[in-house]
């Protein structure tokens, strides 16, 4: 089955940048369009309802070029709006959600922490991920600022070291063996969080599992591109284009549009 039709990926901001890059590496092929919101992000901090009006929007735009499945690159959109989704649109949705199962089942201390969004925490989703691991006591942090100062090319900033600390440091001493990075702009963060965390601590994201399941519903259900020519990968963005550009290394070209 072939379809060469481009995958549209959508997110906050840049944050799905990360995952964009474990599906370009499992799918290098396959043409991408990565539309990146960040004139609203953080959405963290938006109500359900916002939430839901934005990713249509963004759903709307990747439609419009021609996708063939979307990959919701955002846990606050996934965990808030994934569902609305599905029932308006007749396209295959990829989502992403915090990484609770395998940090649930591989804790040896039953402690796992968990860092998220406000958006993240607070959705119905992940109330019922966490419902199914009663044995395991989540600590749970808000990443308050930490998307703002990504967005602003911040990562190596004193002030994410000191927000990252603060965080960070009540779940370490409340014995944690399992960080779950639960919002796609954390991956940036990780040498950081190394810098802080005991080598004890195993830090996860969702990236790898958002890929292979891009994959599996490609080949079972819409199509993998025929290989004739190398491929495309358009990345879009209502902010600076700069910050998307810097953090893909300056390797592709990022548009600027009004959205």
């Amino acid at each position: 089955m072939t379809n060469n039709n481009p995958i549209g990926l959508f997110d906050s901001g840049i944050g799905g940048t990360s995952i964009w890059k474990e599906i370009h590496n499992l799918l290098p092929n396959e043409d991408t369009i990565y539309l990146g919101d960040s004139k609203n992000a953080p959405y963290g901090e938006k109500s359900k309802e916002e939430i839901i009006s934005l990713s249509c929007k963004n759903t709307e735009f990747l439609l419009n070029q021609n996708c063939k499945i979307i990959v919701v690159a955002c846990n606050t959109a996934t965990t808030n709006a994934i569902k609305e989704l599905r029932t308006k649109y007749n396209i295959p949705f990829i989502g992403i959600e915090p990484a609770i199962k395998p940090a649930a089942l591989h804790s040896q201390t039953q402690k796992i922490g968990i860092l998220a969004t406000k958006g993240t925490l607070n959705s119905d989703l992940f109330y019922k991920s966490v419902e199914q691991f009663k044995n395991i006591q989540i600590i749970e942090q808000i990443g308050f600022g930490l998307v703002e100062l990504i967005e602003n090319g911040k990562i190596n900033s004193i002030e994410m070291k000191e927000l990252l600390i603060q965080y960070l440091t009540p779940m370490i001493e409340s014995n944690i063996d399992y960080l779950v990075l639960g919002c796609s702009h954390y991956p940036y963060l990780i040498p950081q969080i190394k810098k802080i965390l005991p080598d004890n601590i195993k830090i996860i994201d969702s990236g790898e599992a958002v890929a292979k399941q891009t994959k599996t519903i490609l080949s079972e259900k819409v199509g993998l591109r025929e290989i004739s020519e190398k491929s495309n990968q358009l990345f879009y963005t209502n902010a600076n284009p700069k910050i998307i550009s810097d953090i893909l290394e300056n390797k592709y070209s990022v548009a600027q549009i009004n959205f």
